[in-house]
């Protein structure tokens, strides 16, 4: 079998890829969508999103325990059979999620956009549950699953810098109304573009660890899902990194969902969006690049609070002095932004950790639930943004389906866009600072501890 490679962490980037090319779009854009060209009110949106979420806690961990449970097809990798399965009905959701049913009544148009999403919601679980944890399965080196979380951080970004731009051109006229049709067609090319990037990501990556064939019987036979949620329960790193994680997502959801209306209703300039890319880019290279290697140096815990305490500070200083001009905000938040990128580069090696944590206090490996538990905390993170932010664009006084908003509700958005990231830093430092405590000495620990009882095991 091939050693880990550049053709991996490529294979691994085209996966975030394939899976933000169609998240993104609908987190960023669904909502306005829904507001802006169907009429639905916020209020109803602010609903549905906490609906979606308690069915999450149900649905994420059944879905997440089922290749810890059951190998399906002949190649006898573990997660690759199962993003095959979900990736079509992900690329499906996005079309329903984005047609174009606003000559219907409004009560037929609730349900269809509560069926589009709960839909879509439920194919996003299919997909990003096995592709992230196949990481586990791709390498069990530290170093390696650190650039593998470079790697898929990178295919997020790369969407937020290249894909964002063009569909704020796009789906925005000139003179600030949504451009109805363009909605659908960039949902279009997101399924496609998500179709042809998950194959590539099958056909590159590698599942090296291994469960043979002969002892697919007895996985099915052993895994206890009551017992695996039992451990999960006394995993203390695994809830840090998910209250670090949903106030992560409590941020970026909020700029990213709320920076439509910031621009159309307080700046009157939706369009400058196109234009982040060009100052964004830069500082997202600069991080790319410079955080793992300081994470290797000083630990991944120590710079990630580090970027947290930036982050505040200036996110706090963007609220305490208003800016009026809509290219300033634009650099100045982008550059505040660059503290919350330290931890999203390395969110998924945080994750490996907390799942080996797991297999070495009780001998047990269940990726696949684990990791959907993880991901329950992302929809968490997000939901609870755009519930919270979808309630209060309805207190400030945001009414859908109107040209013009009364005068204070752009100033009201102005508050909520800037206060949302010194609230997810209080809540990122309680989870990290905290609540998770693998130092990056005890990760060394546990590491040498599995791969020598690994090692035992081939000897018998």
């Amino acid at each position: 079998m091939k050693k880990f490679g550049i053709k991996d962490q490529i294979g691994y980037i085209f996966g975030d890829l394939a899976g933000s090319m169609v998240t993104t779009y609908v987190s960023m854009f669904f909502l306005t969508f829904c507001t802006y060209v169907l009429g639905i009110s916020p209020q109803y949106m602010a609903g549905l999103f906490l609906f979606a979420k308690v069915w999450d806690a149900v649905n994420d961990p059944l879905i997440g325990s089922i290749p810890d449970k059951f190998m399906i097809g002949k190649s006898g990798d573990r997660f690759k059979p199962y993003i095959k399965l979900a990736m079509v009905p992900l690329a499906l959701s996005v079309l329903i999620c984005f047609a174009d049913v606003s000559g219907w009544p409004m009560t037929s148009k609730q349900i269809w956009v509560a069926f589009a999403y709960l839909f879509y919601d439920l194919s996003y679980t299919g997909t990003s549950m096995p592709y992230g944890a196949m990481a586990s399965v791709i390498t069990d080196k530290p170093e390696e699953r650190m650039k593998l979380s470079r790697a898929r951080s990178l295919g997020g970004i790369a969407v937020g810098v290249l894909f964002m731009p063009i569909i704020n051109m796009m789906v925005w006229n000139a003179d600030h109304t949504p451009n109805v049709k363009n909605y659908f067609l960039v949902a279009a090319g997101a399924a496609v573009g998500s179709l042809i990037f998950y194959s590539i990501m099958l056909a590159t990556s590698t599942e090296r660890i291994k469960t043979p064939s002969s002892q697919k019987a007895k996985l099915a036979k052993d895994y206890s899902f009551k017992e695996v949620m039992r451990d999960a329960l006394r995993n203390r790193p695994l809830f840090g990194i998910m209250l670090t994680t949903i106030g992560g997502l409590i941020g970026s959801s909020a700029a990213g969902t709320l920076s439509m209306y910031l621009y159309r209703e307080y700046y009157h300039n939706p369009r400058i969006m196109s234009v982040s890319s060009l100052v964004s880019l830069p500082i997202t290279m600069l991080c790319f690049f410079a955080v793992p290697k300081l994470a290797k140096k000083f630990g991944k815990k120590n710079i990630v609070l580090v970027g947290l305490g930036y982050n505040m500070i200036f996110s706090l200083c963007l609220y305490l002095f208003p800016i009026k001009d809509a290219m300033t905000y634009l650099i100045l938040s982008n550059i505040a932004s660059a503290g919350s990128l330290v931890f999203m580069i390395l969110t998924w090696a945080f994750v490996t950790d907390v799942i080996d944590y797991q297999e070495f206090k009780t001998g047990r490996r269940a990726d696949g639930t684990l990791y959907s538990i993880y991901t329950f905390s992302r929809k968490i993170g997000s939901s609870l943004s755009s519930t919270l932010m979808t309630f209060l664009l309805g207190v400030i006084g945001f009414v859908s389906g109107i040209p013009e908003q009364a005068p204070g509700v752009g100033d009201g958005i102005r508050t909520l866009v800037t206060l949302a990231p010194v609230l997810a830093c209080v809540i990122q430092f309680i989870g990290m600072g905290l609540i998770y405590n693998l130092t990056r000495e005890k990760t060394e620990v546990i590491h040498d501890e599995l791969a020598s009882r690994k090692a035992s095991k081939e000897v018998v």
